[in-house]
């Protein structure tokens, strides 16, 4: 345990946040994501979902800011339920730990799978809500 670091941050995220330089992307993946199969690096979350980590990481995880959409979901297939609820719960978090408003993609299905898999890391969770699946861009750290 560290002081002021969450214990939803596993080592292997810590160090692959660490790792990860501005325009590295991060995917935070729900449980229906074929997070082992799209991955060049897999790091296991199970039993959190995408709202607690999100709201861990971006304690430390700038955003960056030279994007316009420096986040991304999957968009739902035509004739799914619309929007899953977390998208907003997601908007809330980035706005209140980046203090402005942070845009936003949503990309098709297969689009973001090809993104997702040139990631520099997938983080695998037990998110239920279905397109509950984002990406991060990491910006650049200001002293």
């Amino acid at each position: 345990m560290l002081k002021g670091i969450s214990p939803l941050l596993s080592p292997e995220l810590l160090a692959a946040l660490r790792a990860m330089g501005h325009g590295d992307e991060l995917v935070l993946a729900d449980a229906n994501f074929p997070a082992a199969s799209t991955a060049a690096r897999l790091i296991r979350a199970d039993g959190h979902g995408i709202p607690e980590l999100l709201e861990a990481i971006l304690t430390l995880l700038p955003v960056d800011t030279y994007v316009p959409q420096p986040a991304a979901v999957m968009a739902a297939v035509p004739g799914d339920p619309p929007a899953p609820a977390v998208w907003e719960r997601y908007r809330e978090l980035l706005r209140l730990h980046e203090r402005r408003e942070v845009g936003i993609a949503e990309l098709e299905r297969f689009a973001f799978y090809e993104r997702a898999g040139r990631a520099y890391a997938v983080v695998a969770t037990s998110e239920p809500a279905p397109y509950g699946n984002l990406i991060l861009t990491k910006g650049v750290v200001r002293t």
